[in-house]
């Protein structure tokens, strides 16, 4: 299972296979054409409040990283649906936060790792 994170900001690469973005609001400065997502995946990214919350502040990710995986429970479908698309191709979850270490990306691929060992 293959399945990548990458900033938005990023060129296309032919081996991003399907792109998700995984962001609520849609990437500042960038045209809808130019990011060429698969789909847009506002339903899996962290509600308004928990985003206002953490405010990508490094000290609060371990509290944010359970609070959005707890969110994360009632879209089972959707990460079921990517994680069968990653047993069988390459899927590079599209995020706009400066820091890649401490985002809704990383846990989302956390998240979707441990569902592949089920």
């Amino acid at each position: 299972m293959t399945v990548q994170t990458k900033r938005v900001y990023e060129p296309l690469a032919v081996t991003d296979g399907k792109r998700y973005l995984i962001d609520r609001l849609w990437p500042r400065g960038l045209r809808k054409e130019s990011l060429h997502p698969t789909e847009w995946m506002k339903e899996i990214a962290p509600s308004a409040g928990l985003r206002t919350w953490f405010q990508h502040e490094p000290e609060k990710y371990a509290v944010f990283r359970e609070r959005y995986r707890a969110e994360l429970e009632s879209h089972s479908d959707l990460l079921d649906r990517i994680a069968s698309e990653a047993r069988s191709g390459t899927v590079t979850l599209l995020f706009a936060a400066r820091d890649p270490d401490h985002c809704n990306a990383t846990v989302l691929q956390e998240l979707l790792a441990e569902r592949s060992h089920r």
